[in-house]
């Protein structure tokens, strides 16, 4: 007789194949969202915001938003400052009320399509409308941050501690690759715009709106996919607020070992953060490249992120999170050290600078992420990502600070790019000195062959 293969249908495989449905539909909203950090956030509204700022501006160069004179120049900086202080006080609710209804679906479901819609919106940002700009900036940035709370809190509840950093790096893969998509065909708009009929600012204006119209269309698959669990065993209200933030807080105060590395991450990852946004400024201020030059740049690093997003992802499994994001952060470090010699008018040795980034960038965000979520308690998954999300998006200002001031002195922003080595060297101490087995183990969690 011959033999045949017996295929595993038992409730084992329809457990793995319902997971794996689901966590195809979690990568989605990455694909989703990742789009308007890329195109609007990074590319387009800053300048284009700050243009009709400055045409609604009185002759001394200033707007004047609910009456309160403010440089047409700094609008959109501060419009995205007030968006970090709403996500502040409304993440923390959000965290906190998904885990004690047990509904984070319907939460990520009015979070993103209210960002979604205040993107879309975006294409009335024609003539003088200046403060419709900034208000749907506040809202679409503070509904990103709120809506990755939601989405980051289901990583521990779809992915087993062995599955986190793969599921976690296709993710940002996912999402950098979305970006880059995105950004080609807007850039084929925006350089072509009077070959397809329209002006330079209504090319603007669509690419800012179809950003809106990509996020709300792609997000119906995580909603489709992902399903909610059961209600932690908590209270059912909660504060206000920095109240609940606060209460966040000290109850993570119980794990010392998840507060250590939330430090460190935040060290390093405000170093993360303050290279993406300051990258374009050293290349235009410092070594006089051209805007097409710094936009290619930026489409270098988000195709290069997703390699370098799945090659990370491969070499935790190898080598553990913990250690495979110290060895990103030693890339890190040489990367910026790098990039103190960059020699002016080279496009080339920029171009060298976006792939260092690219390759670590991805990898290390996704890692941190999954190496995280075996540090919350179960039932608190929400709650806690709130504070992972704040370290994410809202403690991001020292580095700023720090390369302000470091221009400010020297008056080099060579001297202001490197810095932002302190960052990484501190944040790899602080992760190094971080016993992780022990940490999940404090968190009540199993502890992964690897991490």
């Amino acid at each position: 007789m011959g033999t045949e293969t017996v295929r595993d249908t038992g409730p084992g495989a329809e457990a793995l194949a319902a997971r794996r449905r689901e966590q195809r539909g979690w990568y989605f909203y990455d694909w989703a969202c990742s789009v308007y950090s890329t195109s609007v956030l990074t590319v387009f509204l800053g300048p284009y915001l700050t243009s009709v700022a400055k045409a609604a501006a009185d002759a001394d160069g200033y707007v004047h938003p609910l009456g309160i004179p403010v440089r047409a120049g700094s609008f959109f900086a501060y419009s995205v400052s007030l968006s970090v202080i709403l996500a502040i006080f409304v993440m923390p609710l959000a965290g906190a009320a998904a885990d004690r209804s047990g509904r984070k679906k319907p939460l990520l479901a009015v979070s993103a399509y209210t960002g979604a819609a205040a993107t879309t919106g975006m294409f009335l940002l024609d003539g003088h409308r200046y403060l419709l700009g900034g208000v749907l900036l506040v809202v679409a940035n503070a509904s990103l941050a709120v809506s990755m709370v939601l989405y980051n809190a289901y990583l521990p509840q779809i992915a087993p501690p062995e599955e986190r950093d793969a599921v976690s790096t296709r993710g940002w893969a996912f999402g950098y690759a979305s970006g880059a998509l995105v950004l080609v065909l807007d850039l084929v708009l925006y350089l072509n715009h009077d070959a397809f009929g329209v002006s330079e600012s209504a090319a603007v204006r669509i690419c800012l709106a179809t950003a809106g119209v990509w996020w709300g269309a792609f997000t119906l698959v995580p909603l489709r996919r992902l399903r909610d669990r059961g209600a932690a065993d908590a209270p059912a209200r909660t504060a206000p607020g920095l109240r609940q933030l606060k209460a966040t807080v000290m109850d993570m105060r119980r794990h010392p070992l998840t507060l250590s590395f939330l430090l460190a991450y935040l060290v390093y990852n405000d170093g993360v953060q303050t290279v993406i946004s300051q990258a374009s400024v050293y290349g235009s201020e410092e070594l006089g490249l051209e805007q097409s030059t710094l936009i290619v740049a930026v489409l270098l690093v988000q195709v290069l992120a997703v390699v370098g997003a799945l090659a990370m992802g491969r070499l935790a499994r190898r080598y553990g999170g913990k250690r495979t994001i110290l060895g990103s952060l030693v890339a890190w470090t040489v990367t910026i050290g790098a990039g103190y010699f960059l020699p002016a008018g080279a496009p080339v040795w920029f171009f060298a600078l976006a792939v260092g980034i690219g390759l670590v960038l991805g990898g290390t965000q996704a890692l941190s992420r999954s190496l995280f979520s075996h540090l919350v308690p179960a039932g608190k998954e929400a709650e806690y990502f709130s504070a992972y999300e704040m370290s994410d998006r809202g403690m991001s200002w020292l580095g700023p600070l720090v390369f302000g001031l470091a221009y400010q002195l020297t008056g080099s922003y060579r001297d202001a790019i490197v810095s932002l080595v302190a960052f990484f060297a501190l944040g790899f101490v602080l992760l190094a000195r971080v016993p992780m087995r022990q940490a999940v183990r404090d968190a009540g969690n199993p502890v992964p062959s690897r991490i």
